[in-house]
Order: structure tokens, then sequence, then C-alpha cells
């Protein structure tokens, strides 16, 4: 039986899935371990400003979506009142 080399990479990748509760003791023991005590809270907390940068830096693309689009309405409708 022969398997072609994709076959033979993707194949593991299926077997494991998410992990689950046991899995996720040994992970955050194994990053504890690797990276101390101090390190952790301030991956977390770069973590946490990027996220607040992301949904600010939405918040604002959609803020000028709504500005550049507006403006043409309310063009469109002076053009029609007159």
């Amino acid at each position: 039986m022969t398997l072609s080399l994709m076959t033979m990479l993707t194949m593991p990748l299926a077997a494991f899935g998410m992990p689950m509760g046991s899995e996720f003791v040994l992970i955050a023991v194994l990053a504890l371990v690797l990276f101390g005590g101090k390190k952790i809270p301030e991956f977390f907390r770069g973590l946490g400003q990027g996220v607040g940068e992301l949904k600010k830096g939405l918040e604002e693309g959609k803020q000028g979506i709504s500005e550049l689009h507006t403006p043409e309405v309310k063009a469109e409708e002076k053009t029609e009142a007159k």
C-alpha cells in the first residue's frame, strides 16, 4: 500500500483534534516552565492590548466607511429636492 506524501503529512494532524481538560493543564504547565511566571502575564497583557487595538481599528474603519457614504446620500437628497 502506497500513500502520497500529502496524505502522510496530513494524517497525523487529523488524528489529534482539539485539546481537552487534562491536555490544557499539561500545556499550561509546560508554558509556565518554559516562559516563567513573569512572562506569561506580560504576554496576555500584550495580547489583550492587541485585541483592543484591533477592535478600535475596526470601529474606526466602520465610521470612515459610513462617513464616506453619508455625504453621497445627502447630496443625492439635495439634488432630488431641487
